[in-house]
């Protein structure tokens, strides 16, 4: 009778264990199953996947800036800080002669980083010297890097552009950095040209100048580098914009 109750009960503690494990393992398989994979980055909004994509693949390249840019957008963030701290918003005007490439990339990149790093009272604004269109090449650039351009027509359509399906309309057009729609005082001139920087030395209400100017992609206009070019280009702004974000505090 003894080595009965003994057998019984060496039998109930097996089934016990493997009941547990049983119910452990049917756990684990169902929070797998409830609980899908998210993003390592907690401040990244739900922007368009091959936006979203395209981000996370210029953060290794953010090493690569060159020394002496890194140190003019490092002046270009403490700016910013030094807005925030003081309960003031950050007003940046992105200015290059035609208004057509570059400030425009610019200043949708750099909506885009700070709205990425959850960055608030950042405003983006671009000009330029002369008034023209924002180019179709380089709209086709930021199309191919993820975001959603609407194009409503005319010679100088105001385009708007979405970094996600519930992001903000983000206006381009071509127009002089004086713009009524653009800030008159209390606002930083980034010269994103060499020759808008050096035909305009002193930019009226910019309560700070920074040069940081890129190569135009339209030398390679109707050759076969030319979409290489635009993207090249696309890629560095969105590069060199993250970083400048990153140096700023939420």
């Amino acid at each position: 009778m003894k080595r009965l109750f003994v057998s019984i009960l060496f039998l109930s503690i097996i089934w016990s264990c493997s009941s547990e494990k049983n119910s452990k393992t049917e756990l684990a398989s169902d929070e797998e199953k409830s609980f899908p994979a998210v993003s390592t980055n907690l401040n990244s909004p739900s922007m368009y996947p091959v936006l979203n994509q395209y981000i996370e693949s210029i953060q290794s390249e953010m090493e690569n800036i060159p020394a002496g840019r890194k140190k003019e957008l490092q002046k270009l963030a403490l700016y910013i800080q030094t807005k925030k701290n003081s309960g003031e918003a950050a007003n940046l005007v992105f200015i290059c002669t035609h208004n057509s490439r570059r400030s425009h990339m610019s200043q949708l990149w750099a909506a885009t980083a700070a709205e990425y790093y959850g960055i608030s009272e950042i405003f983006t604004f671009s000009g330029g010297t002369e008034v023209t269109a924002f180019n179709p090449k380089a709209v086709a650039a930021m199309e191919r890097a993820g975001f959603t351009v609407e194009n409503p027509g005319g010679s100088n359509p105001n385009y708007q552009v979405r970094f996600a399906d519930n992001g903000p309309k983000m206006e381009c057009f071509s127009k002089i950095y004086d713009n009524p729609s653009n800030p008159q005082e209390n606002f930083v001139a980034i010269m994103t040209c060499s020759e808008a920087d050096k035909n305009c030395p002193f930019i009226p209400g910019a309560s700070m100048r920074s040069p940081i100017p890129y190569e135009d992609p339209k030398d390679f206009d109707g050759t076969p580098q030319e979409q290489a070019a635009y993207d090249e280009r696309c890629r560095q702004i969105a590069t060199e914009m993250f970083f400048l974000m990153s140096k700023v505090k939420a």
